[in-house]
């Protein structure tokens, strides 16, 4: 494959908030991710009827990703455009990108310390064993964290949130890892793959608060083997899957009242029954003090109206597919709901903590919160001339799990007092 000069090559980095799924996605730059291209996922986006754009990450277009290896063997991602492709690195923003050039001078000046420095050879030999050791007990904890199916953390409340959050997703660094050891296993045969640039819809929230739902009653696509069918179709009967349509595949939720981060992962989403389901998606709307009522009804609004776009769509089926919930963990100022407005300028979020309940405050302003699709790698649909398999009408699995997953929202909504 033909790309352009390698000076041009962007460094590609883990993507902190990716909470469920098992294709790994990558940071391009703050606005734009990227994941491995599946042909049938890149046909969706090129097809994709335009009332559904709003409910799916905006496409970007391509790119060849090749792995590199630095002075220290660390096997680092690269980007690079793609000629005669019109969605390339070059019609995208790239003022926020790691370089790869930054890389290089990193790594060059690195080794140049190592052999200019006037310390022994002793001290250095000692040094890297002391690294070794350093890395071999990184890896313990990296496997302890992959095995744990809901995790918590205590945060400085006071520092900055956002960049304490990068070092703990574990699915995100397990997913990382599987990418770069199959590339890596992959080395002799291929050292370049495509990639599709798709839209960060976390980018506009400074904590972002997501949720990762698998949708549908049916998981697996109409290409899949025998074995691997029997395996979705086991996976959705043991699951809320066969019951409500929708079960909880990941969940990254910072609650600013207890200054902890939760995660929960696919195989303890797996395990949740009907009522767990329900409680998961309360913990995933709950500060650590109190419910955050106010991001019911725009979630319930943006399900009804996704609901209808899904039943208007003909021929569709959205096997193994997933729906983002995402809104920002770091909360607006709070006022007291009976303030005068002279008040209001003094009244900051840690006095309103110190001097009321859970229900005497609200929040200023409306709290933003985002409703989209994602993952179509075994989607089909009639426009694709080549599947066996036609289906028609609606995607019956998929509404069926939009509309219990409004008849959950709103029970939360009224219980609570909406």
């Amino acid at each position: 494959m033909d790309v352009e000069p390698r000076d041009k090559g962007i460094l590609l980095e883990p993507f902190v908030h990716q909470v469920g799924g098992h294709s790994c996605v990558l940071r391009f730059n703050e606005t734009t991710l990227c994941k491995p291209l599946v042909p049938r996922e890149h046909q969706f986006y090129e097809t994709l009827p335009a009332e559904m754009r709003k409910f799916t990450p905006q496409y970007k277009g391509v790119v060849s990703v090749s792995f590199e290896e630095d002075e220290d063997r660390n096997l680092c991602l690269i980007a690079y455009p793609v000629k005669g492709d019109h969605g390339t690195v070059d019609s995208v923003d790239n003022s926020d990108c790691e370089p790869k050039s930054k890389l290089l001078r990193w790594t060059n000046k690195k080794h140049h310390v190592l052999e200019t420095d006037k310390t022994s050879k002793d001290w250095v030999r000692q040094h890297r064993k002391e690294e070794k050791v350093k890395s071999h007990k990184l890896e313990e904890e990296f496997e302890w964290l992959k095995k744990s199916e809901v995790l918590y953390y205590s945060v400085e409340k006071k520092g900055n949130v956002s960049s304490q959050l990068k070092h703990y997703n574990p699915w995100s660094m397990k997913c990382h890892q599987q990418q770069l050891q199959r590339m890596k296993e992959n080395a002799k045969h291929r050292n370049q793959y495509k990639f599709i640039l798709l839209e960060n819809l976390t980018s506009c929230y400074e904590v972002p608060c997501v949720l990762d739902l698998k949708m549908g009653t049916r998981q697996h696509g109409d290409d899949a083997s025998e074995e691997k069918a029997a395996n979705q179709i086991r996976k959705c009967q043991q699951s809320t899957s066969a019951v409500i349509g929708v079960r909880v595949c990941g969940m990254q939720v910072y609650q600013a009242g207890s200054g902890q981060l939760m995660f929960m992962n696919k195989y303890h989403g797996r395990k949740l029954s009907v009522q767990g389901f329900k409680e998961a998606l309360f913990q995933f709307f709950h500060n650590g003090r109190y419910l955050r009522r106010e991001l019911l009804g725009p979630v319930l609004r943006k399900l009804t109206e996704l609901k209808g776009v899904l039943e208007r769509q003909e021929s569709y089926r959205f096997y193994s597919s997933s729906l983002l919930i995402i809104y920002d963990g770091k909360e607006r100022a709070e006022v007291a709901l009976d303030s005068d407005a002279e008040d209001l300028e003094d009244l900051s979020e840690e006095s309103a903590d110190e001097s009321a309940g859970a229900y005497a405050y609200k929040p200023i302003g409306t709290s933003s919160v985002d409703v989209r699709m994602i993952d179509f790698a075994h989607t089909t649909c009639r426009l694709y001339g080549e599947d066996s398999v036609v289906h028609e009408g609606q995607d019956a699995g998929y509404i069926f799990g939009l509309q219990s997953l409004i008849d959950i929202v709103t029970e939360i909504s009224e219980e609570s007092g909406e």
